[in-house]
């Protein structure tokens, strides 16, 4: 092999994307954390069943996306593809089912084995929420609320449109179901291959379906909220409620769905036209009955995930940090006496860069590019007298300065600049 190159469908994060990254996730921490979401983690992978039960055999996660391995004790395990099934196994293992309400914020990447493309990728990363416990719509407007702020904060909530809808009951559903798939078979004959096996297994997913014949059919098929009965109505409007009562914009979405049988009441996405296709940023909806889909006991939960990659596109250019001062020495034999002022000044709370080796004159053009503000250079004469020499790159001012008042005169300067 002449050149080495990542797998299919993952990528380097070099630090332009890495600082693009740790934009989105930094930010959705500390907005997290406003609402009392707690960081936690789960492991990259687990035993199978963790995703194979709440997903269900015949899901396209599970039949055709998911990483599977037996590891050499002959335990069959999955790559995580999403991330609200491990924190509900959490929950159950950790014995925290006693403690509700939770709320856990998490980042970090998941596996799908799909179509590379623009913003999806087989190794992608996530960052999410999830409330375990309550069951009111308050709980699902305020996960609603912290991903505008997430999304407000990051700079791209006006280019998101929040589409909101409700999957009801299981009494809801299970009519809507029933009527759903009395429409599809009666146009089994023009639905795309996918769809038609979709409705032997998982008929509201057809509704997802991209296929431009699939959309023509799905125009005309029946609309879930006429199927809601009371209770499942009064759910979302409560929700409604408190998103007009925050001054949050939504609108409705009939055919937004979740497919899977422990969704239920509310499912909303922020979806976005400025990647090209239209396309979600941010969603997810109320699942109340994962936990004991898991073997757990009853909880319920809502929560939503974001993909990172997605948010980072549209956020933009980031700059990666540089550091704030270059040491640099004459000549090679001063590099210790550098080393030690790099490091009174690291200690100090300020960045600094090392060059060593090479022409003085070029290690200060390249502090220049980078964007380093200062150059503090030393030579023999500098280190007898207990000075130094301070550059301000971006200035061209020079001044000699006592060795020991450095680090007080660059934070002055800073806070002169501020």
């Amino acid at each position: 092999m002449s050149r080495l190159q990542p797998a299919r469908g993952t990528a380097d994060l070099m630090p332009a994307m890495m600082a693009a990254h740790r934009k989105v996730i930094d930010t959705a921490r500390d907005a997290a954390g406003c609402y009392g979401f707690q960081e936690m983690a789960t492991p990259i992978f687990e035993f199978a069943e963790v995703f194979s039960r709440p997903l269900g055999d015949s899901s396209d996660v599970v039949t055709k996306e998911t990483y599977n391995f037996t590891d050499r004790g002959g335990e069959t395990l999955t790559l995580r593809p999403e991330n609200t099934a491990g924190v509900v196994r959490a929950m159950i293992s950790n014995g925290l089912t006693q403690s509700l309400p939770l709320k856990f914020f998490y980042a970090g990447p998941m596996f799908r084995y799909e179509r590379p493309q623009k913003g999806r990728m087989r190794q992608f990363h996530q960052i999410g929420i999830e409330y375990l416990g309550p069951r009111d719509g308050v709980a699902d407007a305020e996960i609603i609320g912290c991903g505008a702020r997430i999304l407000d904060q990051l700079g791209v909530l006006d280019k998101c449109t929040l589409h909101l809808n409700s999957l009801g009951d299981t009494e809801s559903r299970a009519a809507y179901r029933e009527a759903l798939v009395a429409f599809f078979r009666s146009h089994a004959d023009d639905l795309s291959e996918d769809s038609r096996t979709r409705l032997g297994t998982n008929p509201l997913r057809i509704l997802d379906s991209k296929d431009s014949g699939d959309r023509e059919i799905i125009d005309g098929a029946p609309r879930l909220n006429a199927f809601l009965n009371d209770e499942s109505k009064a759910h979302f409007d409560k929700v409604c409620q408190a998103l007009d009562a925050a001054s949050i914009n939504w609108t409705f979405d009939p055919l937004l769905v979740r497919g899977l049988d422990y969704y239920c009441h509310t499912a909303f996405e922020f979806i976005t036209d400025a990647l090209g296709a239209q396309g979600t940023v941010l969603g997810g909806g109320r699942y109340d009955g994962l936990s004991e889909m898991l073997g757990g006991p009853p909880v319920a939960g809502v929560g939503w995930a974001a993909g990172v990659e997605r948010l980072a596109m549209l956020v933009g250019d980031v700059t990666p940090a540089v550091p704030l001062v270059a040491v640099m020495a004459m000549d090679s034999a001063d590099e210790a006496m550098a080393f030690a002022l790099a490091e009174t000044l690291r200690h100090a709370g300020i960045s600094v860069d090392l060059p060593t080796g090479g022409n003085i004159g070029k290690r200060m053009k390249k502090a220049d590019r980078s964007g380093v503000r200062f150059a503090a250079i030393l030579g023999s004469d500098e280190i007898a007298n207990g000075t130094v020499q301070l550059r301000d790159l971006g200035e061209g001012t020079q001044r000699e300065i006592e060795m020991g008042e450095l680090a007080v005169i660059i934070a002055a300067r800073l806070a002169e600049g501020d």
